[in-house]
């Protein structure tokens, strides 16, 4: 339930200050630690999303201008997300809300201690689901408090 109350109030926050939301903020995040852009397959198993409800998502932000979708140069069968420019200035334009409210709603409420546990539980977790799919990237290890 706590999971749920935070995502919902960072979602809020976000739709408020900037009328995004959550799913649409992590989308503008991962493509651009992707050097702006990602395979919508990629982007949804990033996000630990369905693909149809990624797609639906990027429909609506290709709509109001915040990213674009064409066919791979790479094989031409896939479909790449690209963000673009006004997705990038909302991108940065919103971070500051969603790092305030992480820190607000989650980061400034546990001691150091509790967050080193969180993080040995993650990596476990993330150990365990990992061994079954050595394919899978690990990007980061662990809960920092940065």
């Amino acid at each position: 339930m706590g999971t749920t109350l935070l995502f919902d109030r960072l979602d809020d926050d976000l739709r408020e200050a900037h009328d995004i939301s959550l799913v649409e903020y992590e989308i503008l995040v991962r493509l651009s630690e992707r050097d702006g852009q990602m395979r919508m397959a990629a982007l949804a198993d990033a996000l630990a999303h369905s693909r149809s409800r990624v797609t639906h998502t990027v429909t609506r932000m290709e709509r109001t201008g915040l990213v674009l979708r064409s066919s791979s140069p790479d094989d031409g069968r896939g479909i790449v997300c690209r963000l673009t420019e006004k997705g990038h200035d909302l991108l940065v334009a919103a971070a500051p809300i969603h790092v305030a409210g992480v820190r607000a709603h989650l980061v400034d409420l546990v001691p150091d201690q509790d967050f080193a546990a969180l993080g040995r539980v993650f990596d476990a977790v993330s150990d365990h689901l990992i061994a079954g799919h050595p394919e899978m990237e690990i990007r980061g290890r662990g809960v920092s408090r940065g």
